[in-house]
């Protein structure tokens, strides 16, 4: 806390005449009272500066990312514009910026449909209303470890290819797919023109990122011929696959993994995996390095919420805040903090570079550890170190 600066006042000339004069009555009478020099009261120092504030906490450099996706225009997504209006924006908007004929554009909007159910879904994600003790239940199951054992050593030779090319390890490849899509079981049953239509036009809070990405789905299309707008499928998000890239992502990241000539992210493993290593690639992964790691924390000081999930603080900063590495876990420089609920009361994480770059897949924090939670059980279970009982130990 700042102290206000003590502010010194000077005793006015008058002040000190009248203290001469005082003095003066109460001398004796007996001889005349000697003139009084009026001397004047010292000048006053200068107010003293307030203390300099705090420095700022010194962070270290952001992890680099790629350009933003472009989202629609107001004129696309103002909702005090007409729907209709808004549409054909749409229609202009996308074929100036990807070069889309725009008949076919009103021909496919034509044949889509607004669902609910999609509205319904995107306003309660399990991220946003399910502690981290009950969302980390959702993954973290003995039928997901093993699935996810049994499909890595399936898929070994295609995973530790693209894992040896790429820096990431293949576990957390099968991971995101464990976590997307249950191995593939479920990549979702929307249409994807619906889900997109429906939260460009009808979803006012998010409509310049999915407007931009339905824009992005008819530029896929045209790229991906193999791909049917009107046929495909994905989640109430429109993300699509085994992997559930959005259409910008699949445009910008995916991989042709064994350059058929095509990008399949349907069902293809070569260009699943591949695409997915891509996409942790691009935003920064740092092959060898830690995720995250299990904090002590000072029940002494306030938890930190930082700003965001950038993993720009210096330990010895976050040390300073009541929060260590617990023995045994790994360190690196440069992290961020996860308060979360868990079975056994509050929970302290670190998360590293590569944990931020979870993030960069789907931005909750638990959704990130639950990836890494996952990966680390599904490589103890192929090296033969995890049974189907031992979820609980993967904390």
């Amino acid at each position: 806390m700042r102290r206000k600066p003590l502010i010194l006042r000077a005793f006015p000339r008058i002040a000190a005449i009248a203290v001469s004069v005082a003095l003066g009555a109460c001398a004796t009478q007996s001889q005349p009272p000697k003139p009084t020099a009026i001397v004047s009261a010292p000048a006053s120092p200068p107010a003293a500066k307030p203390p300099a504030p705090a420095p700022a906490e010194a962070l270290l450099p952001k992890v680099p990312q790629p350009q933003e996706r472009p989202v629609a225009p107001p004129s696309v997504t103002d909702p005090a514009i007409p729907r209709e209006q808004r549409i054909a924006a749409f229609v202009d908007y996308t074929a100036q910026t990807y070069g889309v004929d725009s008949q076919r554009i009103r021909d496919t909007l034509a044949q889509a449909e607004y669902r609910q159910s999609i509205i319904d879904a995107i306003t309660r994600p399990a991220e946003a209303v399910k502690p981290w003790r009950d969302y980390r239940n959702i993954f973290m199951t003995p039928a997901r470890i093993d699935g996810g054992v049994a499909f890595y050593r399936d898929n070994r030779e295609a995973l530790d290819r693209v894992s040896a090319q790429t820096g990431v390890p293949a576990e957390y490849i099968v991971s995101i797919i464990g976590v997307e899509t249950f191995y593939g079981r479920n990549t979702g049953s929307y249409r994807v023109i619906d889900a997109l239509y429906t939260l460009a036009f009808d979803h006012p809070k998010r409509a310049p990122f999915f407007a931009g990405e339905l824009a992005q789905a008819f530029a896929l299309t045209r790229d991906e011929p193999q791909l049917d707008l009107l046929t495909l499928k994905g989640s109430y998000a429109g993300a699509m696959g085994m992997g559930q890239f959005m259409p910008s992502s699949y445009r910008l990241w995916a991989k042709d993994g064994d350059r058929d000539g095509r990008r399949d992210l349907l069902t293809h493993k070569p260009d699943v995996f591949a695409s997915i290593a891509n996409y942790f690639v691009v935003h920064g992964w740092q092959p060898d390095g830690p995720v995250v790691a299990r904090a002590a924390f000072d029940a002494q000081q306030a938890e930190f919420v930082p700003e965001n999930l950038e993993p720009v603080h210096p330990l010895q900063a976050l040390a300073a805040r009541g929060y260590r590495p617990q023995p045994g876990e790994p360190v690196a420089e440069g992290a961020t903090v996860v308060n979360l609920d868990g079975d056994a009361g509050r929970e302290y994480w670190l998360g590293y570079r590569n944990y931020y770059v979870i993030t960069r897949y789907n931005r909750s924090p638990m959704y990130a550890l639950a990836v890494h939670q996952l990966a680390q059980a599904i490589r103890a279970g192929a090296l033969g170190r995890v049974s189907r009982r031992c979820a609980h130990r993967h904390r």
